[in-house]
């Protein structure tokens, strides 16, 4: 395989990365709401949780992305 095309070819797969970002942040904020509709009291105690997930969701999705620009840019 010509190394130049193995290399487009890995960044494509590591910006998968960042769909199953957007994926997760969406199933932790649908979950939340569902939860926090169900039990309103319970809401607040959960919410610094939540912030948590969406930190290390979003975390995980610019690491995909900084990889893939490394390997467009820097291999």
């Amino acid at each position: 395989m010509d190394p130049v095309a193995a290399k487009y070819l890995g960044a494509g797969l590591a910006t998968i990365g960042m769909g199953g970002a957007g994926v997760g942040v969406g199933l932790i904020f649908s979950n939340f709401l569902n939860g926090a509709l169900r039990n309103p009291s319970a809401a607040q105690g959960q919410f610094a949780n939540l912030i948590f997930g969406f930190a290390v969701t979003e975390a995980l999705g610019i690491f995909s992305l900084l990889v893939a620009l490394l390997l467009l840019f820097a291999v």
